[in-house]
């Protein structure tokens, strides 16, 4: 039998589920990737994370190249293209890995009844997370929406029903007759090239990136994770959005080496954490898809935005004169990359202190982001403005003043985004006054205080006076942050 792989967030060989289950039932294959004109838009799929899809498949083109398979690359739409290409190939078989958001969920649909409707069969698997939102439930059988009692019962899973990751499958021959280059409606990945990929893509480089951090960083990971001025946390996560690393291996190789380097364990521990954040954003996702455009918490729909587009534009150009804030989105804007603290500190100033529906921040992080991906996204944007699935909560809201002071003491990450102030001490790096502040650095552009007792005040109109929180968290949660 023949059969097709159709690649889209695994872009890679290793500990892939769905072409693992395919390459045991075929004895011909041909792997293909679809350019959907839906998100061969800049404004959809971001310029950065376009150019480092394009270099992804490259280093996957190259290493099916040295296995003697061609890359098939088609531009179109997917219910359209993959079954006229098992129509040319004699395929009988499609595997390919689930998508949850809920464009993913129609475009599979509608191909998996284009398949059956040609007489085909479709073979789909779990590849994108460990465990899928109906795999890790309360024991009434529903889906959690706090955090923690989410992360005992996934590693209670994980304890009966271990996921390791298994060696890249024995790729069967490939269906002869195709190449590259040769077939009518190929891509050549070269014309499509905008701007050099940050960071490098490629199977080869994720693990590589892996294995440094496992060895290096992950040992301090808990302490200096939220310190920006040190290079303290994996970067893994454009490789995991693409799926050019598989999140299995990163859990394997992350308990291994535990059980290596015994003083490596809290940082380890916290790391994995991390990745079950990333479970658990996508199971709110799969079980909530409004969640991407709408509250997750509905009473917060009554809260009042400011529609201050000038506001916005100093946010989005690093401009705000709150220097930590404008170090994270001037490294956001050349690199395609925040540190996850300051993706916390910028989207709380855009939320809580300009007042600014999150949704505009939450649209331009991911225009900007390499690893921009829908369900973390929106996930960690839901929490910053505390309209989401255990997010913080609105009265504890960001100073951005004392965010740098305690997460930049020296005022490093301050200088090496915005070169106007690398002459000022770190003493007054973070609130620099008139007398010292540079001519061609603006001055803070509102008052925190102020903007913090409007948000207090914004938020709990928005919600039933029952639920407001007590007085004394009122008047002092969030200042210290």
């Amino acid at each position: 039998m023949r059969g097709l792989h159709w690649f889209r967030g695994d872009l890679r060989l290793h500990d892939n589920t769905a072409l693992s289950a395919l390459c045991s039932r075929v004895e011909q294959w041909l792997p293909v990737f679809i350019l959907d004109p839906r998100f061969d838009e800049d404004s959809v799929l971001g310029q950065r994370r376009h150019s480092f899809l394009l270099d992804c498949l490259e280093h996957l083109q190259e290493d099916l190249r040295q296995r003697g398979v061609p890359f098939l690359l088609r531009r179109g739409e997917p219910h359209k293209v993959v079954p006229e290409l098992m129509h040319q190939t004699g395929a009988r078989l499609l595997s390919f890995n689930e998508d949850t958001t809920p464009y993913a969920r129609r475009r599979d649909d509608a191909v998996e009844r284009a398949v059956t409707a040609i007489g085909g069969k479709v073979l789909v698997r779990t590849d994108r997370v460990v465990f899928r939102a109906s795999e890790v439930q309360t024991a009434a059988g529903k889906s959690y929406g706090v955090y923690s009692p989410y992360r005992t019962t996934w590693w209670k899973r994980w304890q009966r029903e271990p996921r390791p990751s298994t060696p890249g499958a024995r790729l069967p021959a490939a269906i002869p007759g195709f190449a590259t280059t040769t077939c009518d409606g190929v891509v050549a990945l070269e014309s499509l090239r905008t701007r050099p990929p940050l960071p490098t893509g490629g199977e080869v480089a994720a693990r590589q990136r892996l294995r440094i951090f496992l060895e290096t960083a992950v040992a301090n990971y808990h302490v200096d994770r939220d310190r920006p001025d040190v290079d303290g946390t994996s970067r893994l996560s454009p490789y995991l959005r693409f799926g050019v690393l598989s999140v299995r291996e990163c859990f394997e190789r992350g308990l291994e080496a535990a059980a290596q380097e015994p003083p490596s364990r809290p940082g380890v521990a916290k790391w994995l954490d991390e990745l079950v954040w990333r479970d658990f954003y996508a199971a709110i996702l799969e079980e909530n898809p409004r969640v991407l455009r709408h509250n997750h918490r509905r009473e917060f729909d009554a809260v009042k935005w400011n529609e201050d587009d000038e506001g916005f534009e100093a946010w989005c150009q690093g401009r705000t004169g709150f220097p930590v804030v404008d170090a994270g989105m001037r490294q956001l804007r050349e690199t395609g990359w925040m540190h996850n603290r300051m993706r916390m500190v910028t989207a709380s100033f855009l939320t809580k202190d300009l007042l600014i529906d999150w949704r505009r921040g939450e649209r331009f992080f991911f225009e900007q982001l390499v690893d921009g991906d829908p369900a973390s996204n929106s996930g960690g944007w839901q929490w910053a403005a505390s309209t989401g699935t255990d997010a913080q909560p609105y009265f504890r809201i960001f100073n951005p003043t004392l965010q740098g002071k305690r997460w930049d003491p020296k005022g490093n990450y301050v200088r090496r985004w915005v070169p106007e102030l690398s002459d000022v001490p770190a003493a007054s790096i973070h609130a620099p006054t008139e007398s010292i502040r540079p001519k061609d650095y603006p001055s803070p552009i509102l008052d925190h205080a102020q903007r913090r007792v409007a948000a207090m005040e914004r938020f709990q109109a928005a919600r039933p006076s029952r639920s407001r929180p007590p007085l004394f968290l009122q008047q002092g949660g969030g200042q210290g942050n």
